[in-house]
């Protein structure tokens, strides 16, 4: 069939067309009818697929992370049951209300057994950190190397909590009877747990 003779089709007769021009016209129509059908349905199908492929692999992320969790939820109970018993160690190191003075009086005589001499001594007032206080002491102590390192130790020592914080160690200035002395600047703080204000 030549292209001329496709004018002469009848198209309120498509029984009585040639064999040939019957299936090119199926073909045809089988095509715009898949295009169409992909353009209109099948197009927003696949991107709904795509979105649902990317959540199922969140999903199964998310499940995989609870999953390990719940497979170790015994070991995790067990940990929590140890931070509290470590966090009521802790708190009892800190020192009660009434006790702040016998640390402070520690500090104060740990300096003198090291053989130290306390320019200057002063509690200063209390901070509060959310579930605790600090209680800053500014120091500044003259001695040698070894009592400096003694004073120290003994306050790590301390059965409550007492830190050191922004050490200075300087040489004493040159006087003949002072050689060899250090000046130490620091200020110890120790700890208050706060909820015995609120019971």
């Amino acid at each position: 069939m030549k292209l001329p003779d496709l004018n002469q089709l009848d198209f309120s007769d498509v029984g009585g067309w040639p064999l040939p021009t019957k299936i090119a016209a199926i073909a045809i129509v089988c095509a715009i009818s898949l295009g169409a059908g992909f353009w209109f349905d099948t197009q927003e199908q696949l991107k709904v697929l795509e979105q649902s492929q990317e959540k199922e692999k969140e999903l199964k992320s998310t499940f995989e992370i609870k999953q390990s969790k719940a497979a170790n939820i015994d070991a995790y109970r067990k940990q929590m049951v140890d931070m509290k018993k470590s966090l009521g160690t802790m708190l009892q190191q800190l020192p009660s209300k009434t006790e702040v003075e016998g640390v402070i009086d520690d500090v104060s005589q740990m300096g003198l057994a090291s053989g130290l001499e306390f320019d200057l001594f002063k509690p200063e007032n209390e901070i509060p950190i959310e579930f605790y206080a600090e209680l800053p002491i500014k120091i500044k102590v003259v001695g040698g190397y070894n009592e400096i390192g003694a004073f120290v130790s003994g306050v790590a020592a301390l059965p409550r909590i007492v830190t050191l914080h922004d050490i200075s160690i300087t040489p004493m200035a040159a006087k003949k009877e002072k050689k060899g002395l250090l000046v130490m600047e620091a200020t110890a703080k120790t700890y208050r747990y706060l909820e015995e204000d609120a019971e």
